[in-house]
């Protein structure tokens, strides 16, 4: 396979017939696409995907996992007929487009034209990618299931190594496939809503096996093509992404954070190239404490990211209020508006901070129910990361703003706040009374500290909580007389102590409860190490709260 072939010898342009030799279903090689991508094919690829429909379907989710993660130079490997190049440079990328196939990259550059748009088009093979681009990206996109193209699996670890090399190092690849999971477990099914979105058009497979998905395309005028692709399984692709190099991995089910194994037609995973480890330097520049760094690297891993977002709660990973409904997400929701509603006068002209704000729920209510414009103050990138996608997809971007940083030292000048919020997040401060004493710097006079966080019992015997402090990494935990005596000291007044003690040992044990339930699936995207660790940890905290060492509430504070 060669790249950048003029145009005079490159069979791409004008082949009209796709050839698979006598038997097509022994056709499995990674350079078969060469032949299937035909012009006439590549002529009728955008009735296929129908870019209205498609663009309707997938809103700007690309557009705003780029943008939450501050991402600008783009490399498109696998352009097809420009769909995406097209709509990353409108939206104000700086965008390479490359496709093995010279019908296609035509195809795509036609399309730009008539979008008053002149792409710079490379044709290149995967496998040497590198040799035909110039320079480092900020991001890959490889979509429109592509990846399936590499019949061989030294193909497809040379291919993300390229992919890898081209990144810059904190480069992000978007890579998608569809569902093979669920096609080869229970059979072929489409919604026919998400990349395909041509009505007239026909996409199912005529062959499936585990190494081979032979699909066959068949447009309005009876014409037909097929592509032989292989059928990579999500966990494969994983294993694969990891061995490669990449650290962190997100996946999404037809554009949505939360979905059923079997449902989606086509998974995106979002995968970080980069550790997000910071060096020991805090957002001040200031050496962070060894607290500051055990908890920013645990909740940076991939293991604890995953695990958080798929069974703690999602948006809102804090403990929740379990007396209506024992769901996690739901208890969770509840917590956040119980807070708000002890709070008065919540309006568009009220300025709160976050503190630990983690994947930002919290903020997002305040912001949409409320019109509260939110500082979320985070030690987590990888949380930061999700916070700012999610607020970029409910259109809360500009109420809301992210930063990396450590809450006993809040980037901001005295009473600048109305509210300071935080849910469950003090416990992992090195020193908590600096956490009051700096909510109490930046709020203004009459503003209102509001807090939950898990705590121990105010007279609890030494040493028989060792085992929760183990799995947090921490010394010790407050107290809610702790708490009430430092906020006084530093120039607070008790507004209200909430009691809701019972809730955190039906969170913990429901936590534990959904993760056994669920583990198989859990452990396909974090350790089984850690989900082991985990469970006995969670256990050990339904344990304390039993024999009554544990509290938890909300703590409502006013600074005089």
């Amino acid at each position: 396979m060669t790249s950048n072939a003029s145009p005079q010898g490159n069979a791409d342009l004008t082949a009209r017939e796709q050839e698979y030799g006598t038997d097509p279903l022994k056709v499995r090689e990674t350079g078969q696409y060469r032949s299937e991508y035909v012009k006439t094919f590549a002529e009728k690829w955008d009735e296929l995907i129908d870019w209205d429909a498609r663009a309707a379907s997938e809103g700007d989710f690309f557009i705003d996992i780029l943008r939450a993660r501050g991402k600008h130079k783009v490399l498109d490997v696998a352009a097809g007929t420009g769909f995406h190049s097209v709509r990353l440079i409108q939206a104000g990328f700086d965008v390479t487009t490359v496709d093995g196939s010279a019908a296609m990259l035509a195809k795509a550059f036609e399309n730009g034209k008539e979008r008053q748009i002149i792409l710079k088009t490379v044709q290149a093979d995967w496998r040497w990618l590198n040799r035909d681009i110039q320079g480092k990206y900020d991001a890959i996109i490889c979509l429109g299931n592509s990846f399936t193209h590499l019949h061989e699996e030294a193909d497809r670890r040379r291919t993300l190594a390229e992919f890898y090399a081209a990144l810059k190092h904190d480069g992000i690849l978007i890579i998608d496939q569809r569902n093979y999971d669920a096609m080869l477990d229970h059979g072929f099914s489409t919604k026919h809503k998400y990349y395909y979105c041509g009505d007239q058009v026909t996409a199912e497979p005529a062959h499936l096996d585990d190494g081979l998905a032979r699909f066959k395309y068949t447009f309005p005028d009876k014409s037909e093509y097929t592509l032989n692709m292989f059928p990579v399984r999500k966990a494969y692709m994983k294993k694969l992404l990891n061995e490669a190099g990449f650290q962190r991995i997100r996946t999404y089910g037809d554009f949505q954070e939360s979905y059923a194994e079997g449902e989606p037609d086509f998974l995106v995973h979002v995968v970080e190239k980069s550790y997000l480890q910071r060096a020991a330097e805090g957002a001040d520049g200031e050496p962070e404490s060894d607290v500051e760094l055990i908890t920013e690297q645990y909740y940076d891993s991939a293991d604890a990211d995953n695990f958080y977002y798929n069974i703690w709660g999602g948006e809102d990973i804090h403990i929740g209020l379990y007396e209506e409904t024992p769901v996690i997400k739901e208890a969770s929701a509840r917590t956040v508006r119980k807070m708000a509603g002890m709070l008065k006068n919540l309006s568009a002209d009220t300025h709160i901070i976050d503190l630990g704000a983690g994947y930002g729920g919290s903020a997002r209510h305040l912001a949409s129910e409320y019109g509260c414009s939110v500082d979320c103050l985070n030690i987590s990138e990888a949380q930061n990361d999700t916070n700012r996608f999610l607020n970029r997809r409910q259109a809360l971007a500009e109420q809301i703003k992210v930063a990396h940083g450590s809450f006993d030292k809040i980037p901001a000048p005295n009473e600048t706040y109305h509210v300071v919020w935080s849910q469950d997040s003090i416990l992992h401060a090195k020193d908590r009374e600096q956490v009051f004493a700096e909510a109490h710097r930046v709020l203004k006079p009459g503003g209102e500290m509001i807090i939950t966080d898990p705590m121990q019992a105010d007279d609890v015997p030494e040493g028989v909580l060792q085992p929760v402090y183990d799995r947090i990494h921490l010394e010790s935990l407050g107290s809610p007389g702790y708490y009430r005596e430092i906020a006084e000291k530093l120039g607070f007044e008790l507004v209200e102590f909430a009691d809701l003690t019972p809730n955190l040992r039906t969170h913990y044990a429901r936590v534990g409860e959904d993760l056994r339930a669920n583990y198989d699936h859990v452990a396909s995207v974090s350790s089984k190490a850690f989900l082991d660790r985990m469970l006995q940890g969670l256990d050990n905290w339904v344990k304390a709260a039993d024999s009554g060492y544990m509290a938890w509430g909300i703590l409502h504070f006013r600074k005089r």
